[in-house]
């Protein structure tokens, strides 16, 4: 498959992706409005749903899945959606991890599967993505933990890269994992806990930008050793 066709393929993929997302969040806002459900009792929500929680975190799961052929869709929104409408933060946070965990692998394998022609594509329409093709061979687990760590470049598109590098999947899958848990412990304890109304719960999240300074720093150090 060429370039070009790549590219369609791409757009299509994100097009019907977003198309979705944005039908489930109607569905999801016409429900809240129906009970009168607002942000502050978002939890509440799985009450009047069939299955309960149980239902809502396939539904945040599933959505989590499908939000990864957008490529670009932060992940830290739906962390902290899971920590509203779990009323539970350690199981809002496992529910978190699951669905980071299935994330991961199709747009993996999608990678993987169309190889060079894809990552060439993705070069051409996503200029970072030339620094990480630079990385190739080298310590793949830590090239992994960094990038999905420092958010240099969206989650998604790392996975999709990964693939078509052939990197190795149990060393992409746990980095992956592992880089993207510090986000969803503190934006879905945040969302769950936090009361924006208290200007102590703004300690909740001094720890992100400091995590995302580190992980940029270093992220920088091995690029600048590479280029050297």
């Amino acid at each position: 498959m060429r370039k070009n066709n790549f590219n369609k393929v791409i757009k299509v993929l994100q097009v019907v992706t977003i198309i979705f997302m944005l039908a489930m969040l109607i569905a999801m806002l016409i429900i809240m409005k129906k009970f009168n459900i607002s942000i502050g009792n978002a939890a509440e929500l799985s009450s009047y749903i069939k299955g309960g929680t149980l239902t809502v975190a396939f539904i945040i799961i599933a959505f989590t899945v499908i939000k990864s052929f957008t490529l670009i869709f932060p992940p830290a929104v739906i962390f902290a959606v899971s920590g509203l409408l779990i009323d539970n933060v350690f199981v809002a946070i496992t529910v978190n991890f699951i669905g980071i965990a299935l994330s991961v692998i199709l747009p993996y394998y999608f990678g993987k599967f169309a190889g060079k022609d894809l990552l060439d594509a993705l070069k051409a329409r996503f200029p970072k993505v030339k620094t990480l093709d630079d990385f190739a061979g080298k310590n793949e687990f830590m090239v992994v933990y960094v990038a999905k760590a420092s958010g240099i470049v969206p989650s998604d598109l790392l996975s999709v890269i990964y693939g078509a590098m052939n990197v190795n999947f149990w060393k992409f899958f746990l980095a992956s994992n592992l880089g993207m848990l510090p986000f969803n412990i503190l934006f879905t304890v945040l969302a769950n806990k936090g009361d924006l109304s208290n200007p102590y719960s703004l300690l909740y999240i001094i720890p992100i930008p400091i995590f995302v300074i580190i992980m940029s720093v270093v992220a920088k150090k091995m690029t600048a050793k590479k280029e050297a």
